[in-house]
């Protein structure tokens, strides 16, 4: 097996694939105590327990309505709570700018060393076009100070995606308006380390000149700013913050993203890492929710897309599966699955939409990753969108339907009640927040207590993940604004 394919397949390959590269100083901070075994991309504090982020872009903050904000809940021996936490908004000192009227911050969120001192640090985006993004920086006490990155705030996306080892940071403007002509877009990337005050190492060609056309090479602009696009078509970013791996194993770390083709047509694709910027390729599917993780065990990194709507275009939802090779990703490997796979508990029904969130990570460390899912328009029990999760375990051969396991809040053990409406599985991830070295499962219900929103965490096990011991968590518990708040839109 080459170096490369070995970086992917090792223990700690769900770091890389969901935190999104791993730097040598992350793996083995200096500073940090060891008292837990979570991957280093997750753990602002250097404490060993991954650190569940959970944006509410719905916030009222300073009396400005969707304003949004960031819940961060601090892993620990006995996972998260309510109290061990950190609410960061453009409210919070330290923090820069100011909250405004439907900037939606929160709305997108990742992770990474990226000032190489072994913390993980926090980029937060807004939804808003124009807001930007912003660094909050690790430290042994956590999260703190902020630093604003103008322009780009749509799905900021950390990986080493030149292979130096050092985490890079790829950035993404937004998309003003959508019409019946691709729109430009524009791009950059930070090359790590970055410093605290913003400036990276070097900016990169986002696009790798190869695949300039369009204005391009000829834009002098372009190339004075180092943002050169792909010409015409719109790079709208990754549609979850789960979406950087391995995918080829050039020891180069890729992006899932979603774009906007023009005339109302999307589709998914991968911007492959590279040392003179990213190549675009083929993904699959048009929409919906993307995760990447190594599903079969061969030392490359899979792309999983949950489409909730539903090629069929019922909403039962679909899961495509394609597999990582040297050569990327292939339209002739490709698994495709609903609930009627052999051993999926439930049934494929109308309005279910599988596939409304998807994580990837190897949980019984067999080498294959397990997916979840959310199935958030699941009925059950008399109540309608009432909302399941699913995890299934990954085989050589791509994901099974044995041994999955289906959890709701009517389930023995899950805090809550089952509502209509609540459309529970509306985002997860996979992360180790008790540091035993498994990887939990966070999901969140965005609609629950009228669009409150709420997050509820499941411990690991050798087999999956079970209800005993699950934790919810809302914004009434972590004393954080609660009206149409919105929390859990992102998880991470």
């Amino acid at each position: 097996m080459s170096q490369a394919r070995t970086r992917i397949a090792a223990p700690l390959a769900a770091a890389v694939l969901i935190g999104g590269g791993l730097t040598a100083l992350s793996l083995a901070p200096a500073q940090a105590a060891t008292a837990g075994k979570a991957a280093a991309a997750d753990d602002f504090n250097g404490d060993g327990y991954a650190d569940l982020v959970s944006g509410a872009p719905g916030g009222t903050v300073s009396g400005q309505a969707n304003a949004g904000y960031v819940a961060v809940t601090y892993g620990s021996a006995k996972g998260i709570s309510a109290t061990n936490k950190k609410l960061l908004s453009r409210s919070t000192t330290g923090i820069p700018g100011s909250a405004t009227a439907k900037q939606s911050f929160g709305q997108y969120v990742t992770k990474g060393d990226l000032d190489g001192d072994g913390y993980s640090d926090l980029v937060i985006g807004s939804r808003a076009a124009d807001a930007g993004s912003v660094i909050v920086w690790g430290s042994a006490a956590g999260l703190t100070g902020g630093t604003a990155i103008n322009t780009y705030g749509r799905s900021p996306q950390t990986g080493d995606f030149d292979g130096d080892g050092k985490t890079d940071l790829a950035l993404f403007a937004g998309i003003a308006a959508y019409g019946d002509d691709p729109v430009d877009q524009r791009a950059a990337l930070f090359k790590g380390p970055i410093s605290r005050t913003g400036v990276p190492a070097a900016k990169g060609d986002f696009i790798d000149k190869s695949q300039w056309w369009g204005y391009g090479a000829e834009d002098a602009s372009c190339q004075a700013t180092d943002e050169c696009v792909d010409g015409p078509h719109s790079i709208a970013g990754p549609v979850v913050g789960k979406s950087v791996g391995d995918i080829n194993g050039d020891g180069r770390d890729d992006i899932a993203i979603y774009s906007y083709g023009g005339d109302g047509t999307n589709a998914n694709s991968v911007l492959y890492g590279g040392t003179s910027g990213f190549k675009k390729g083929w993904a699959p599917g048009a929409h919906g929710s993307l995760a990447v993780g190594d599903v079969n065990g061969d030392g490359y990194a899979d792309v999983v897309n949950g489409d909730s709507d539903g090629s069929n275009g019922d909403e039962s939802g679909a899961v495509r599966i394609a597999f990582g090779s040297a050569d990327g990703l292939s339209r002739e490997h490709l698994q495709t699955f609903d609930q009627s796979l052999p051993g999926f508990y439930g049934a494929q029904e109308e309005g279910d939409r599988l596939g409304s969130c998807a994580a990837v990570a190897d949980i019984d460390g067999d080498g294959k990753a397990e997916v979840a899912l959310g199935i958030a328009g699941e009925d059950f029990g008399g109540k309608t969108d009432a909302g399941t999760f699913a995890l299934l375990h990954g085989t050589a051969t791509g994901v099974t339907g044995t041994g999955s396991q289906v959890l709701s809040q009517n389930s023995a053990d899950v805090p809550g009640v089952a509502e209509s409406g609540d459309k529970f599985g509306a985002d997860c991830a996979l992360l180790d927040l008790n540091g035993d070295g498994r990887r939990d499962l966070a999901v969140s219900s965005t609609a629950e207590n009228a669009s409150e929103g709420a997050v509820w965490a499941f411990p690991a096990t050798a087999t999956g993940v079970t209800a005993t011991g699950s934790v919810a968590v809302n914004p009434h518990d972590l004393a954080a604004p609660a009206t149409k708040a919105l929390l859990g839109t992102t998880l991470r």
